[in-house]
């Protein structure tokens, strides 16, 4: 099920209860004198997240909140119908790490992704042999030849939100070590940069390389993304690392990220000169 059109539905409803100026408890009066069955920790779960309501539920809902907006209805009825679908990688579940998934239902309903890399080439920019690459440089015979190829079709999938219909924008930081530093061969690298420069054309997509004589600053902290998601959602932080993989949503951490994408954005070279460094890194793989 769609995590981001829940989170929506949860965010916007809670919000409609605090317009109203109903305490949880008073909500749920209203919603068992509506015949409703209510509990507080029923409207804990929904607000908290927890629990996908049904079109019905949210018709009790704006019901209780004295909400009389029937465009409003129709789009929250359709907001839960909606998060009940399953999103395109439902069909790679059984073979894929449970942490990915969350991050997969994010991406199936960004808005907008900020992100630094200092270390490789953002999954979502990869190409198919730097992928495979890089699974067997970092797990050693863990893989069969049939599992390995199917993390290598997952992790190319996911890059159809780059050119879909009506596509998040993206704003994509590599630090210049990335584009020297050779994952498999010197062929997979040529490959692998060739793309950077063919994605870095996209209308919806922003590359920018942190040069190496930049000297100190936020990016020596590690890699990090910022999700912006569909309002009324607050924007959600992403690490991924050797201690696990972590998603943000501190209202202070996000706007120290939001701060370090800031400076490293004025850091960075700008896209023309990045795409210009890129096209001349490419050189020494020919």
């Amino acid at each position: 099920m769609s995590i981001v059109r829940r989170w929506q539905l949860a965010t916007t409803v809670k919000a409609l209860r605090e317009q109203a100026n109903l305490t949880q408890d008073d909500a749920v009066d209203r919603l068992r004198e509506g015949g409703g069955n209510w509990s507080r920790s029923k409207l804990s779960r929904v607000e908290n997240r927890e629990h996908t309501l049904k079109p019905r539920e949210v018709e009790h809902l704006l019901t209780a909140y004295r909400v009389d907006d029937p465009e409003l209805l129709k789009a929250l009825t359709q907001l839960a119908i909606d998060s009940r679908q399953r999103d395109w990688w439902h069909q790679y579940r059984d073979s894929m790490p449970i942490t990915i998934q969350p991050l997969l239902s994010l991406e199936s309903g960004l808005v907008a992704q900020r992100d630094f890399q200092n270390q490789l080439v953002q999954g979502l920019l990869q190409t198919s042999d730097y992928v495979r690459a890089l699974i067997l440089s970092m797990n050693y015979q863990q893989f069969s030849p049939g599992e390995l190829e199917h993390r290598v079709a997952v992790r190319i999938a996911r890059q159809q939100i780059l050119s879909k219909d009506n596509p998040p924008t993206f704003h994509f930081i590599l630090d210049e070590f990335i584009l020297h530093r050779i994952v498999g061969d010197r062929i997979v690298m040529h490959d692998q940069l060739r793309k950077l420069l063919t994605v870095a054309e996209y209308p919806n997509v922003t590359i920018q390389v942190l040069p190496r004589d930049c000297g100190g600053g936020p990016g020596l902290t590690g890699p990090f993304a910022l999700f912006t998601l569909p309002d009324p959602i607050p924007d959600v932080g992403y690490f991924e690392g050797p201690p696990g993989t972590f998603y943000i949503e501190d209202r202070d951490r996000i706007r120290s990220w939001t701060l370090r994408f800031g400076m490293l954005t004025q850091q960075a070279l700008s896209a023309e000169k990045s795409a210009a460094v890129i096209a001349e890194a490419l050189k020494q793989y020919r």
